[in-house]
């Protein structure tokens, strides 16, 4: 009897541990399935790799100036007695700015201009006696030195009144106000800044080894911060002649057109000069490109091909593509795209978005790049 109830016990046994097996061995067959079972695609957007002409530029920053720019002061001291300007307003070359008073220098003016008239009807007479040996010719002389005497001591005088005005040295415009009427200015004060702006130069610097790929009547263009979606077309017009040798730079001036006097000097300037030898390049969406240390690389979208090297199809008959991981060498990168050196060719379809999510081979889905729709496709145009 108990023989038989430990038989009972032990078949009971055994079917539970046949039956966790067997569920054991169910669940380690579905996930083998599952493993096995191919993946569905990743879907990725993706871009198309294209020529197009690429001039190579050159980036600098630097400085504008202004063709002419100079802050007006005083020679000698004195006191405000009239203003001809408002500030802010355009001045022509030899308008009167600013008068001094010059009561003193206009009297003495005076007396000198006097003595000049008497010294030179002295002169007259002399020279009409000493013909005639009335006088001797040492006294001749001496009636020459006054009259000479007179004409530099006028002279002189009339240097010192004109020294009591400002007069614009060029045609501009004329900054802020720096004085009143009736202030004392000692000398060297500064009245205001009178700048030309019909143009402007940029003075920037750039590598020695940029040397060769300069020239005189080279464009380039220029951005400033105040018009970040403009640019302005600058002419290179001074190379120095001299490399610093302390940064190993060489600086460059370019000259710009300034009509409507948009630009202003002191401004920050962002300059692309434009190299020579335009060419055809390659280019793609720079988020294309993973950069790492070991190379850059892009992943492009490729038809899946069977071992015989037939071109797979999706149910809908479409071709099956995946991903390819493929080393590049990239070049310039500009308004959002770099250039290819090596490592693709025209028409191929790269993974902009998603390459996260890519392995090699792996099943990949396209979709258009929305972001790249929604950039503008046109540049701003260079004024």
């Amino acid at each position: 009897m108990l023989r038989r109830r430990m038989l009972i016990m032990l078949g009971i046994v055994l079917l539970l541990v046949l039956a966790l097996g067997g569920y054991k061995g169910l669940s380690i067959y579905r996930q083998i399935q599952q493993f096995s079972a191919p993946k569905p695609p990743v879907s990725v957007a993706a871009a198309e790799a294209r020529e197009q002409p690429w001039q190579s530029r050159l980036p600098a920053v630097g400085s504008l100036k202004a063709l002419q720019g100079v802050d007006l002061s005083l020679e000698i001291a004195g006191t405000v007695k009239a203003l001809h300007f408002e500030s802010g307003q355009q001045v022509k070359a030899g308008q009167l700015l600013l008068q001094l008073d010059s009561d003193v220098e206009t009297a003495l003016l005076g007396t000198a201009q006097a003595d000049l008239g008497l010294a030179q009807v002295d002169y007259q007479r002399g020279s009409q006696l000493v013909g005639s040996q009335a006088i001797s010719k040492g006294e001749f002389d001496r009636l020459r030195a006054q009259l000479l005497r007179n004409q530099a001591v006028v002279a002189q005088l009339k240097a010192s009144l004109a020294k009591k005005s400002i007069n614009a040295p060029f045609t501009g415009t004329i900054g802020i106000r720096q004085v009143d009427l009736g202030s004392y200015l000692a000398s060297g004060t500064v009245i205001a800044t009178l700048q030309d702006l019909s143009s402007l130069y940029v003075d920037f610097f750039v590598p020695e080894q940029a040397l060769p790929n300069l020239s005189l009547g080279q464009q380039a263009l220029v951005s400033v911060a105040a018009y970040p979606h403009r640019s302005f077309t600058a002419t290179l017009s001074a190379i120095n002649p001299k490399v610093d040798d302390t940064t190993r730079n060489l600086q460059v001036r370019a000259t710009l057109a300034n009509p409507d006097g948009t630009l202003l000097p002191g401004m920050f300037a962002s300059l692309q000069v434009l190299l020579p030898n335009p060419r055809n390049a390659v280019v793609v969406p720079q988020s294309a490109v993973t950069y790492t240390l070991y190379g850059n690389s892009v992943y492009v979208a490729v038809p899946q091909k069977s071992e015989d090297g037939k071109v797979q199809t999706t149910a809908d008959g479409q071709p099956q593509l995946i991903a390819e991981r493929r080393f590049v060498e990239t070049g310039e990168r500009r308004d959002g795209l770099v250039v290819i050196a090596k490592g693709l060719t025209p028409g191929e379809t790269v993974v902009t978005a998603g390459q996260l999510k890519l392995t090699q081979g792996a099943a990949v889905t396209l979709s258009a790049d929305k972001t790249l729709q929604a950039e503008p496709t046109s540049q701003p145009g260079a004024d």
